[in-house]
């Protein structure tokens, strides 16, 4: 290899190096909005609801920074094979965890009116489980990341079903205090919403992992990923 393409190859590793600490640093901070949005939730806690709100804009700048930088890096390495998939695999996961950090926000968002409501027995128990579930899927798909681990991927991506099971449970059992009270309808609505944001962070944090195992393997995984949400089924959406 000459001089000349070894100081290439060296560039390249030094801005794959930059993008990656800021995909990294990114998934951090929506690690701490789910924590705290969930805590916010639970404890009715408005100041920390409202710290996860406008925390959200320096995921939001994270994304962009990320995606300037990655744009920068197609156009003056214009990277092949393995290389290029990192990239494009990084713009990925970048767009996944900005959304998932949009739902944080919009779980923060429920606390007010919950606040204000009162509490459904049971139920802030179970969704702080689930969400400790999605975290810890965040936490092994920034891990698979960083150390190009399939199998770590592949665990990410089993386990939302677990996180799919503990969203049927909660639906049913918001189902049931509605129909024993109606005065339950409100804050069980609510519940449902901060619920299914969570099961999506779940199905976007898969998506992330599904992603990792391309761009390690360069294949996506073939065959589909158990599912265990059953809602549809119960109330007969498509």
């Amino acid at each position: 290899m000459s001089d000349n393409n070894e100081h290439i190859m060296a560039a390249f590793d030094r801005d794959l190096d930059g993008i990656e600490a800021l995909v990294v640093k990114m998934g951090g901070l929506v690690e701490v909005a789910i924590h705290d949005a969930a805590k916010a939730v639970a404890t009715r806690d408005l100041e920390l609801a409202e710290q996860v709100r406008t925390g959200d804009k320096a995921i939001d700048a994270l994304e962009i920074q990320i995606n300037e930088e990655t744009a920068r890096t197609l156009a003056l390495r214009a990277p092949m094979s393995s290389d290029l998939r990192t990239l494009l695999t990084v713009l990925k996961i970048a767009a996944g965890l900005e959304r998932a950090g949009d739902y944080a926000r919009n779980l923060a968002k429920r606390t007010e009116a919950l606040a204000a409501l009162e509490p459904i027995s049971g139920t802030d128990r179970t969704l702080r489980r689930m969400t400790a579930e999605v975290q810890q899927m965040l936490r092994n798909t920034l891990d698979a990341f960083v150390r190009r681990d399939i199998a770590l991927a592949e665990q990410v991506r089993q386990h939302d079903e677990e996180v799919d099971e503990i969203y049927n449970a909660l639906f049913r059992e918001f189902l049931t205090f509605m129909m024993e009270n109606p005065r339950n309808i409100t804050a069980c609505m609510h519940l449902h919403f901060i619920a299914k944001n969570v099961e999506r962070m779940g199905d976007l944090t898969t998506n992330m992992a599904e992603q990792i195992i391309y761009m390690v393997s360069g294949e996506l995984p073939g065959d589909l990923r158990p599912k265990g949400d059953q809602t549809a089924f119960m109330t007969g959406q498509d």
